[in-house]
């Protein structure tokens, strides 16, 4: 019996998957080959503590490829740069988190917006998982049901359970139709420049006091997070801002 394979959903093709600092280049194969087997082909690396390896070839089983063109990164910002949207995976409820999706709601979020750009699953640290100023960089975060008295799941079975999850969104999305007059996403880098914008405003206007702890940023991102605010919204939110600027330098400022 002849069967014919499936046609490679593009919006794979828009989904990266991050490893932020990964411990252990087994891991990292693993990883790419359970990318390959769903499809997927865009790994990000945040500081891997060894790559390349020899033990991360010898666990990506025919996937080496993707460890080739893998993307080496400095910074959880750099590997999200150009994204509209970024999803975290982790086990534990952070304090600013805004509320968690279960792995297959996030996958199919994920998928559709890929439809409008670059989009990020950002998995943590094998040990730690993610630190709390990377998991607020993420605009949604979701979890995998795992059994409540045994939830250790391994960075490379994590990402095979996602993958598989992204491809069956793709294949069958079952999307609700655009919005009609919907504006596009604001890119990860708008959002931070953004955020940038507004803390040069409040410091400079003496709403935040720079020996203080800065509780404030936190909690623009998390704001930001919820409104998944559109590029016309950023810009006018810097308009404002930029305005203000001037106006509170004085008449004589040009």
């Amino acid at each position: 019996m002849t069967i014919t394979p499936l046609p490679e959903p593009a919006a794979l093709d828009r989904i990266r998957v991050v490893l932020s600092h990964p411990s252990h280049p087994g891991n990292i194969g693993a990883a790419a080959r359970a990318m390959k087997t769903m499809g997927l082909s865009r790994l990000v690396l945040v500081n891997p503590r060894l790559f390349p390896d020899a033990q991360a070839d010898a666990m990506a089983a025919g996937a080496t490829d993707l460890l080739v063109q893998a993307e080496v990164v400095a910074s959880l910002s750099e590997a999200l740069s150009g994204t509209v949207l970024a999803m975290a995976m982790t086990a534990r409820r952070r304090e600013l988190a805004v509320p968690a999706l279960w792995a297959r709601d996030g996958a199919a979020e994920l998928v559709a917006l890929a439809a409008t750009g670059e989009v990020a699953l950002v998995f943590g640290n094998e040990t730690s998982g993610l630190a709390n100023d990377e998991l607020a960089m993420c605009r949604r975060w979701a979890m995998i049901p795992v059994d409540a008295g045994f939830s250790s799941l391994n960075l490379a079975a994590a990402v095979q359970v996602m993958c598989y999850e992204l491809r069956l969104a793709a294949l069958d999305p079952g999307l609700p139709p655009a919005i009609s007059g919907a504006g596009l996403l604001a890119s990860h880098d708008e959002v931070e420049r953004l955020i940038a914008h507004i803390e040069r405003a409040a410091l400079s206007s003496g709403f935040l006091d720079p020996a203080s702890p800065k509780r404030l940023i936190p909690r623009l991102r998390r704001m930001f997070s919820r409104a998944a605010p559109e590029k016309e919204e950023v810009n006018i939110l810097r308009g404002l801002f930029a305005a203000l600027e001037k106006a509170a330098a004085g008449p004589d400022c040009k």
